[in-house]
């Protein structure tokens, strides 16, 4: 057993590297080239790189979204690896440069931009001036207030897709995407918080995320409703 194992893994060290033209060809094959077209001209800012953020920027980074701007001021922790897109050896690492290395081996072709910071009312102005998207995916319900606001003042025109209420184990079937203004979406329940033993877990984080990722999708493509 002990010499398969170790044949194995020599074999994936040295798998291929795929071209941009077989991967392209995979993901035309997959979403037809005439969407494959407006997901490679995708351009999208993440902000946070936790368990909503990297769960996000994974399920953007496999159906093709050709532009990632990721940002996150944070290190990756032991207490992330239970609902966060990252492994062990990750620890101690910016989340910044830990996910941009897993996206490119997802996709070693994607442009992927990153802003190892702490999003603040003082350099919101200059982090979003550029992506059509903004992608909130913070923790903490105070960063997520000053962001939206932020966002919604001085970027009305932007798609802003947000989130709230996802802790604990509770229905999935709670969780849905709302517009709420023009150019503004809100994911999941609303109102679970974490809490002493209804904490932030894998499976409802991953949900909620995948509704932001979805929504995000759907804005790309030129559908605005949810």
């Amino acid at each position: 057993m002990g010499e398969i194992v170790s044949e194995n893994m020599t074999k994936n060290a040295n798998a291929k590297v795929l071209s941009k033209e077989e991967i392209m060809a995979a993901l035309n094959e997959r979403h037809s080239p005439e969407k494959q077209k407006h997901l490679s001209a995708g351009r999208v800012a993440i902000a946070g790189l936790g368990g909503l953020g990297s769960n996000v920027a994974y399920a953007l980074a496999r159906i093709g979204v050709g532009h990632l701007h990721l940002i996150d001021f944070d290190v990756v922790d032991i207490t992330n690896l239970n609902r966060q897109q990252y492994f062990m050896e990750h620890i101690g690492m910016y989340k910044t440069d830990a996910l941009k290395s897993l996206l490119l081996k997802i996709n070693p072709y994607l442009d992927i931009y990153t802003d190892c910071v702490k999003v603040t009312e003082e350099n919101l102005k200059a982090l979003f001036r550029d992506e059509p998207i903004v992608c909130e995916a913070f923790d903490n319900p105070e960063a997520k207030a000053m962001l939206v606001n932020g966002i919604l003042e001085y970027f009305p025109g932007k798609k802003l897709v947000s989130a709230t209420g996802m802790a604990g184990y509770g229905s999935s079937n709670t969780i849905r995407t709302q517009k709420l203004m023009k150019n503004f979406y809100l994911c999941g329940d609303r109102e679970t918080a974490p809490t002493y033993g209804n904490g932030l877990m894998a499976p409802r984080v991953a949900i909620c995320a995948a509704h932001e990722a979805n929504m995000i999708t759907r804005l790309i493509l030129g559908e605005e409703d949810v």
